[in-house]
Formats: structure tokens, sequence, C-alpha cells
């Protein structure tokens, strides 16, 4: 994950937006309704996804859009990294269908938000491919993030309680 804030945001690490990253275990083992996936190659993290019960803040992001995804139904997707040399085998894909089926198993989320930054390769593409755009903040500013957001329906699954 510090590679990915390091090499493709090129900010690095930013204690007001990446707590998370310096507790895993805090932020996504220890908390109920969050989780933390990874892809492995060996002994090598070369993938993540995560998930936890919160909306966009505001700022950065619009304030209509943190309002429309705030409070405990929303699970937003976080940390969705591939390292380069190991894109293009489906692991983000991989990944983010087991932390979509994480959501739809757990009780109380309604519906799942992310956002993306667009610089990054690759990004735009892979998320309109599995997901809704809500609003496209870009702005242009290649020094700024590109930002946009999207939304993925949380699928029903066949045999939970909510389907009984």
């Amino acid at each position: 994950m510090l590679d990915t804030f390091y090499h493709e945001f090129g900010h690095g690490y930013r204690p007001q937006w990446h707590t998370d990253v310096v507790d895993l275990a805090g932020t996504y083992l220890e908390t109920p309704r969050h989780a933390l996936f990874v892809a492995v190659d060996g002994d090598e993290v070369v993938g993540t996804t995560a998930v936890r019960a919160q909306g966009p803040a505001s700022p950065p992001h619009p304030a209509w859009l943190a309002e429309r995804y705030s409070g405990g139904r929303t699970a937003q997707l976080f940390r969705v990294y591939v390292r380069s040399e190991h894109r293009r085998r489906g692991l983000a894909r991989t990944l983010v269908d087991a932390a979509v089926r994480f959501i739809a198993e757990t009780p109380g989320y309604e519906q799942i938000y992310l956002h993306t930054d667009t610089r990054v390769a690759g990004a735009e593409a892979f998320w309109r491919s599995v997901a809704v755009e809500v609003c496209d903040a870009r702005d242009g500013d290649p020094d700024r993030n590109q930002t946009v957001h999207f939304e993925i329906p949380v699928p029903a699954l066949a045999g939970s309680a909510e389907s009984r």
C-alpha cells in the first residue's frame, strides 16, 4: 500500500488519509463489518482490497456525495491496489468480488461506494467494468487527484437470510 502512495500517486504517506495503513489490524481485522483482502505471490503481497463501514468525507469530496453515502449502511472499498507487474491477471476483479461478497453477507450494508484517481493507468476502465459512475469530479489539474466516484449494487445472495 505504501508503495502505491509513493510510486503510483507520487505523494507518499499522508497521515490525514492513510492512518489505516499503519494500523491494518485495528482498522480491518478487529473492527466489525470491516475487512482486508490480500493477494500474495510467494512471500510478496501483490494486491489488496479493503472494506470499511463509512462513506466519503467532505471535504475533499462534495458535500452532497458525503450526505448520500453517510452512515453505517455504506460499505466503502478502499486500498484496491495491484502491483503494476501483476496487473491484467484478474487479481483486482477477484479481490473486489471477494469484498462485494463479504459486503453482501454482512448485515446492514445497503450500498457500496468507491472513488478512484483516473491518473492511475487502467483504474478508470476497471471501475467502469464493475461499477456505475455517480460523479465525475475531475478538474483537469494534473497535479491533483482526478477523481471519479462510483457505486456497486449490493448483490442479493441466494440462500441469504434476507432472501428466505
